[in-house]
C-alpha cells in the first residue's frame, strides 16, 4: 500500500513538477522509520562540530574530468564514425539501410539491403558478406574487389540511406522533449549519423529550454559520469568540453532550481517544506520558518543531514533543539549550509546507519529524479542493445 502510494508521489515529481508529492513522500517515509525504535539517536551532537562558513561540498568538474572531457573533444574514431584521408565517414551497423548504385556504361541498376542483425549483407552474386563497422567507402572497396571475379571492372557506389544503428539518448530540459506536436512529446533518442559533437547534439534535439541549467550538464558515458558547463562552450569557445558524441551517451540538461540554494524542513513541524537558505541561515531560523514543533515533537533529537547524494554517505547531526531553546544552549544552532536536511523525529530513532539505509532510496527518488532518469534510460539501452 505504501509503494502504491509513493509510486503516484513520485511520478508526479518526475513528470508534473510538483513541489508538495515529495514533501508529502518524504514526511511518511520519515514517520514510517522513525516509528521503528525507541532508543537514543547515535548521531553527531552539533556542538562537537567545527564552525565552518564553507559552503556545501558541490558535485563539480575535476582537473582529472576536464582532460577526460578534452580528450574525448578530439577523437578521429569512435563506433560511429571513422575518419578517412581527414573525412569522417559512418560507420554501418545492424538494421541500417544501404543503397547501392552499380555502373555499366551509362546504364545504372539501384539495390537497396539492409544489414541484417548480425551485420552481413547480401548483393548480387555475394552472400553473407560482413559490413558492420566499416564506413561506405570501405564497403565500396570491399564489394569491388569481391565483384572482380564475377565482373570485369565493376564500378559501385554506396550511399547509406536510413541510420539506424547508432543513437543517442537526451533528457531534461529539451525543446523537442517538452514542445509537444499532437499531444505526443519527442522521445528523447537521437540517431547518430557520423561524427556528433555535443553541440550538434543538442541542435539536433531542437536546443534546450529557458529553464536549462546550461552550466551543470551531466554527461553520462558507460558507467561514468561527467559534468560540463555548456555556458563555457557557447559563450567562451570553450571547443574542449564539446566532446563527441560516441553510441549509447546519454545527456542530461537538468532543470534550474526554483529556489536557489536551499533547505528542506520535515517532520514534526507545523509547515513541512522547502525553503530559501538566505531566510534559514541556521537551524532556528529554519524552524522558525516551519511553524515551530507539532505537540508530539522530540526537538531533543532534531536531525541535520548534510552532503546527500546517491551512492555516498552524508554527515548526519544531532541538535538539541530543547536545549537551545530552554537553556539558550546558542551550540545547538547550527548554521545551515545549501541542500541541509532538518529533521524532527516523532519518536527517537535507534540506530542512524539504519535510519540511513531505510530512507536512501525514498531520498534518491525525491531529491534527485533526474539522476534516476538517466538509470531509467541507460537500463533501456541495455534491454534493447
Amino acid at each position: 500500500m505504501f509503494e502504491k502510494f509513493f509510486s503516484k508521489c513520485f511520478r508526479d515529481v518526475v513528470r508534473k513538477g510538483h513541489l508538495f508529492g515529495p514533501v508529502a513522500c518524504l514526511t511518511i517515509a520519515f514517520a514510517i522509520s522513525a516509528c521503528q525504535s525507541s532508543t537514543a539517536v547515535k548521531g553527531v551532537p552539533v556542538n562537537e562540530i567545527p564552525i565552518t562558513k564553507a559552503p556545501r561540498a558541490k558535485r563539480a568538474q575535476t582537473q582529472q574530468m576536464r582532460k577526460e572531457l578534452a580528450l574525448m573533444s578530439k577523437v578521429k574514431e569512435n563506433k560511429c564514425f571513422h575518419e578517412i584521408s581527414g573525412i569522417p565517414e559512418y560507420r554501418i551497423g545492424p538494421l541500417d539501410v544501404l543503397e547501392i548504385k552499380a555502373h555499366s556504361g551509362e546504364k545504372v541498376n539501384t539495390t537497396t539491403v539492409t544489414v541484417d542483425s548480425r551485420g552481413r549483407i547480401s548483393y548480387s552474386f555475394l552472400d553473407d558478406l560482413h559490413v558492420a563497422g566499416l564506413t561506405p567507402s570501405q564497403v565500396d572497396a570491399l564489394l569491388t574487389k569481391k565483384l572482380s571475379s564475377y565482373v570485369r571492372r565493376p564500378r559501385i557506389d554506396i550511399l547509406v540511406k536510413e541510420f539506424n544503428s547508432k543513437r543517442a539518448t537526451v533528457i531534461g530540459e529539451f525543446s523537442s522533449l517538452r514542445a509537444s506536436a499532437y499531444g505526443r512529446a519527442a522521445s528523447g533518442r537521437i540517431r547518430l549519423k557520423g561524427r556528433t559533437t555535443l553541440m550538434d547534439l543538442i541542435a539536433m534535439a531542437g536546443g534546450y529550454t529557458v529553464d536549462a541549467d546550461i552550466k551543470n550538464v551531466k554527461f553520462i558515458r558507460g558507467r561514468k559520469t561527467y559534468l560540463i558547463n555548456l555556458y563555457d562552450i557557447i559563450e567562451k569557445g570553450d571547443e574542449s568540453q564539446n566532446i563527441v558524441i560516441d553510441d549509447g551517451d546519454v545527456v542530461n540538461i537538468p532543470e534550474l532550481p526554483s529556489y536557489g540554494e536551499r533547505v528542506y524542513v520535515m517532520g514534526e513541524v507545523n509547515q513541512q517544506g522547502v525553503y530559501p537558505l538566505d531566510d534559514a541561515q541556521d537551524l532556528l531560523a529554519a524552524i522558525a520558518l516551519a511553524g515551530s514543533f507539532t505537540r508530539l515533537a522530540k526537538e531533543e533529537n532534531t536531525l541535520i543531514v548534510r552532503g546527500y547524494r546517491p551512492g555516498e554517505k552524508p554527515l548526519v547531526m544531532m541538535a538539541d533543539v530543547d536545549a537551545l531553546l530552554r537553556k539558550a544552549d546558542l551550540s545547538q544552532n547550527i548554521r545551515l549550509q545549501d541542500g541541509d536536511l532538518v529533521y524532527v523525529p516523532r519518536m527517537l530513532i535507534g540506530d542512524i546507519n539504519d535510519w540511513l539505509t531505510n530512507m536512501t532510496p525514498l531520498l534518491d527518488k525525491l531529491l534527485y529524479p533526474y539522476e534516476l532518469d538517466i538509470r531509467y534510460f541507460k537500463r533501456r539501452q541495455l534491454r534493447i542493445h
